[in-house]
């Protein structure tokens, strides 16, 4: 969806002997050259539409590209090409999917009042072959692997959330019982599987009535 943050996984680690150049839609947007990382290096990404500007970055371990704040013009073909003696190459196809400022308001911010329950609905089908973990300001509190579950595994989390929150296994959705005004803030959920992993953001605001307004600026 847009305004998700997308990373496209090479599966490999380097050791500075490889060459790593992306492609969107046969155009290069980044490459490795040893330990040196360039992102947009060529004047259509540049200049030209300015597609990719401040979105890209580069993980100088893996060659894993990241496209953040995703829009639908990003959609497209991907291509890695590695350079190292034999040369091997993934293509990933990445369909961006928009959404109206009414719906993103529905979905990704929440207005609750105190001892009311909340439920951040990803919007998607858990897959057996996913991990996907919750995070609340950065600390995990939640997490689905396959048919597992569980919540809050360190004393931090436990401390704040006891016991009130709870995972759907169908949808991956974070259900929060009891809501205080501690539970304001920034959640995140980050989807991980071998190919991808895709961070999507949710904004949680405590209410004193109901004419209160759910966050502020943009996710």
């Amino acid at each position: 969806m847009e305004r998700d943050s997308v990373t496209l996984n090479t599966g490999v680690k380097l050791n500075r002997q490889e060459n790593i150049r992306w492609y969107f839609n046969d155009t290069l947007i980044a490459h490795i050259t040893g330990n040196l990382r360039y992102n947009c290096t060529d004047v259509q990404c540049n200049e030209g539409n300015e597609r990719f500007r401040g979105r890209l970055k580069l993980d100088c371990y893996t060659g894993s590209l990241t496209i953040i704040n995703i829009r639908n013009r990003h959609s497209g073909e991907y291509q890695l090409i590695i350079i190292n003696g034999s040369d091997t190459g993934l293509i990933f196809n990445v369909s961006v999917h928009g959404v109206s400022a009414a719906e993103r308001d529905k979905t990704r911010r929440r207005s609750v009042k105190g001892g009311e329950c909340v439920t951040l609905n990803p919007g998607v089908n858990t897959n057996t072959s996913e991990v996907m973990t919750w995070y609340f300001k950065d600390i995990p509190i939640a997490e689905i692997t396959g048919d597992q579950s569980q919540t809050c595994t360190d004393d931090q989390c436990e401390e704040r959330f006891r016991v009130r929150l709870k995972l759907d296994h169908q949808t991956g959705s974070l259900i929060i019982t009891n809501t205080t005004n501690t539970d304001s803030g920034l959640y995140k959920l980050q989807i991980n599987n071998s190919r991808f992993s895709i961070i999507r953001s949710f904004c949680v605001c405590h209410c004193m009535d109901s004419s209160s307004v759910a966050g502020t600026g943009e996710l």
